[in-house]
């Protein structure tokens, strides 16, 4: 294995769920290089690629498909704001996790689909079919947080979701005035 596959190797390991893009932003290499060495890498099982959401995500090959859903998920800020709040507080109603995020409850149904889809968030329905919502597997799922963090790409575009949504929300209380 070459320096420059070692080197791109170590640098997914250490950054479980690392997009394309943001590998290029982080590396050295060029994004030619870096296709290939990935390409090769992948040839060989020593990494594995996964598509989430509209992005290309490389991971170690000990991460299970749940995991690395799970860890392209916490890549965005929004995302690990709400599972932080709900590993902190058991369960919760979404309005309080809205709230307490000062998030859009549209924002909060965005991710939470997300999460829900994948297995990481249930949501509880008692009998007046009100809703609850819990970490699937909190243990399993706090561990994983610690081995990602949200990229400067991803937090500016949840912040500008959020700066929308409260222009949005200032602007209909106006009309409503």
């Amino acid at each position: 294995m070459t320096d420059t596959r070692r080197t791109i190797r170590a640098h997914v390991q250490s950054n479980a769920g690392i997009h394309f893009n943001e590998l290029v932003r982080e590396s050295e290499f060029a994004p030619g290089q870096i296709q290939y060495h990935i390409r090769r890498l992948l040839d060989e099982d020593a990494l594995v690629r996964e598509e989430f959401y509209g992005r290309t995500h490389y991971y170690p090959t000990a991460y299970d498909e749940w995991e690395r859903a799970a860890l392209a998920l916490f890549r965005r800020e929004t995302t690990r704001d709400i599972v932080i709040y709900l590993i902190g507080n058991d369960s919760a109603v979404p309005s309080e996790v809205a709230d307490a995020l000062e998030i859009a409850r549209s924002t909060l149904e965005y991710h939470l689909d997300r999460l829900v889809d994948r297995g990481i968030v249930e949501k509880r329905y008692d009998d007046r079919n009100r809703v609850t919502l819990e970490l699937a597997a909190p243990e399993r799922t706090g561990e994983l947080l610690s081995d990602v963090e949200p990229t400067v790409p991803d937090r500016l575009i949840d912040r500008f979701t959020r700066l929308v949504d409260d222009l949005l929300e200032d602007a209909s209380g106006a009309e409503s005035a």
